[in-house]
């Protein structure tokens, strides 16, 4: 809600400082129109009404041209400067930047904060232009891909004079992209409310170890039919926050676990509170991951291994750090090729 102004403050900061400059002004030409005129009455020999007008606009004039250059300078050409850029920003040009000189950092402070303020303005909306172009071309190629994928597929069916068995094949292919699109389209619906939340609502109280288990059992169909070990050792822990939004976290984790994890392996799960914190690690006896991809995956489409015979649309660790991160917390990675991955989630213990 937008705060009411107060229509009797008519005096702002900003607003004091330039009737004090101004006051300033008006005291050092009255200042130097008195001298003026005690000089010029000296060099005379005494002083007249003339002398006095004459040395009042010559006093006045001088003073009036100094400080009216000092203020251009100060004041007026800097907030000119901000009006300008202000246009170019409007049109489209988010890499514009104003600099701050000597003068608007030693006299106006709230000419230097709105400099400042501008600057930061435009860095942010410089960057969400980037992320946007971004986010489509990438969006675009996710999305294209399959959809090529499954004309291609669905015209060979149509056209017929196909086996059985390429029947059941392509019809397979063109289920698994369907699935991969619906997956994808959900992730950006996900993505791109997250990234618009400021406040999290719906907070409960929730047994966190609990939600943990549930995760897994969903997963169950698949671990249990690659034969994989799920060792789970969690404490009680209850915590504060939006239950849903937490379970797509551990969904993706443990999605990722029992994908790269190939059959007769092993994921280990442990809960636990530790220094003020409560600690979730995932470890898997997967694949691993390479040391070069580390650093990269969790930026939104980036997919670490093109070789992982599961696809992959390289939304869910991006969904996963962001919300880890919306709730004070805080994810690492730590892997070795054909060894395994662990995955920490360090959340604030509040109890």
């Amino acid at each position: 809600m937008r705060k009411k102004q107060n229509p009797f403050k008519i005096v702002n900061r900003l607003g004091m400082k330039l009737t004090i400059l101004s006051a300033i002004i008006i005291l050092a030409s009255e200042i130097l129109s008195f001298t003026a005129t005690i000089v010029i009455g000296f060099l005379y020999g005494g002083t007249n009404n003339t002398i006095q007008v004459v040395g009042s606009i010559i006093a006045s004039f001088l003073i009036g041209s100094l400080l009216a250059f000092i203020i251009g300078n100060t004041v007026l050409k800097p907030l000119s400067e901000l009006v300008k850029a202000t246009k170019r920003v409007t049109g489209g040009d988010f890499n514009t930047a104003l600099e701050i000189g000597w003068m608007e950092r030693h006299t106006i402070k709230e000419l230097r904060e709105l400099i400042q303020d501008f600057n930061e303005m435009t860095e942010e909306l410089r960057n969400t232009e980037m992320f946007r172009n971004d986010f489509i071309s990438n969006f675009s190629h996710e999305f294209k891909t399959p959809l090529v994928s499954i004309r291609g597929f669905a015209r060979q069916l149509y056209e017929g004079n196909l086996t059985e068995e390429q029947q059941r094949e392509f019809s397979k292919i063109i289920l698994d992209e369907t699935e991969y699109l619906s997956v994808l389209s959900q992730n950006t619906l996900l993505m791109t409310n997250i990234e618009n939340k400021d406040i999290i609502t719906e907070k409960t109280d929730f047994s966190l170890d609990e939600q943990l288990r549930e995760c897994m059992i969903r997963l169950e169909p698949r671990w249990s039919g690659k034969n994989i070990n799920i060792d789970m050792d969690l404490d009680e822990v209850h915590f504060y926050w939006n239950k849903t939004m937490l379970s797509h976290v551990w969904n993706n984790l443990f999605d990722n676990a029992v994908k790269f994890t190939p059959e007769n392996g092993s994921i280990f799960v442990t809960c636990k509170r530790r220094d003020g914190l409560i600690v979730v690690t995932i470890k898997d006896s997967g694949c691993g991951i390479p040391e070069e991809a580390l650093s990269h995956i969790f930026e939104k489409f980036y997919q670490a291994d093109a070789s992982h015979a599961t696809k992959g649309n390289g939304l869910g660790l991006s969904l996963v750090k962001k919300i880890v991160e919306l709730c004070g917390g805080d994810i690492s990675v730590s892997s070795e090729v054909n060894k395994g991955t662990e995955f920490t989630v360090e959340l604030m213990d509040k109890r």
